[in-house]
């Protein structure tokens, strides 16, 4: 029996059997034996400069969120202040009224004077308006005026004999303004003219005896 050849069979790149396992064994080159170009001075100079810009810029925007915050709860704080010195400065008048309503009631329990009752009631208004001027609060007069549908509201109409068509002939509720604003508008009873007459009584057609 003979020997079969044991020589190495060479490599034939045009060969499929032997191409893709060469192929294979040949060395990929790593990525750190890639040579990077050497930075010049000038790029290396400006790349610090670069760093040194962004890390300044962080600085001032944590600068300014930290200064944005202090500012925010400064405004809370002052328009929460500008709130309760609102409400002091409302409530301060109304508190005198309070104070005479008191009165009046303690005076309507030990008295049946009327007359007295009704000064007290009289004097408690008075407050009250004073009260209401204090704040810049006025009332707007409707009675015996035209009928201004921009501050005031028809409830009903009803004839007068001394009030013109479409003037108002009372008020349910006042209008009240402060400065320009109004607040309110007022509740109106609106005149439609004089009465119409009466009509004759109609004729029974009975012939007087």
């Amino acid at each position: 029996m003979t020997k079969k050849s044991e020589k190495k069979k060479t490599a034939n790149p045009f060969d499929p059997e032997t191409t893709g396992a060469d192929a294979a064994a040949e060395p990929v080159p790593a990525a750190d034996a890639v040579e990077t170009p050497e930075l010049s001075e000038g790029a290396r100079a400006e790349i610090e400069a670069l760093k040194k810009e962004l890390a300044d810029l962080k600085e001032k925007m944590l600068y300014l969120q930290a200064d944005y915050q202090n500012y925010r709860k400064r405004t809370l704080k002052d328009i929460a202040d500008a709130r309760m010195l609102g409400v002091t400065a409302t409530l301060d008048p109304f508190l005198r009224v309070f104070d005479f309503l008191g009165m009046a009631q303690t005076a309507a329990e030990k008295s049946d004077n009327v007359e007295a009752i009704r000064q007290g009631v009289a004097m408690i208004i008075q407050e009250y308006i004073k009260a209401f001027e204090d704040l810049g609060v006025k009332k707007q007069e409707s009675v015996n005026n035209p009928f201004d549908p921009e501050w005031q509201e028809a409830v009903a109409q009803e004839p007068s004999e001394t009030v013109p068509e479409g003037h108002v002939v009372r008020e349910w509720s006042a209008a009240y303004r402060i400065g320009d604003r109004l607040l309110r508008p007022a509740k109106v009873v609106v005149s439609t003219g004089k009465p119409m007459p009466a009509a004759p009584a109609p004729e029974t057609g009975k012939i007087d005896e």
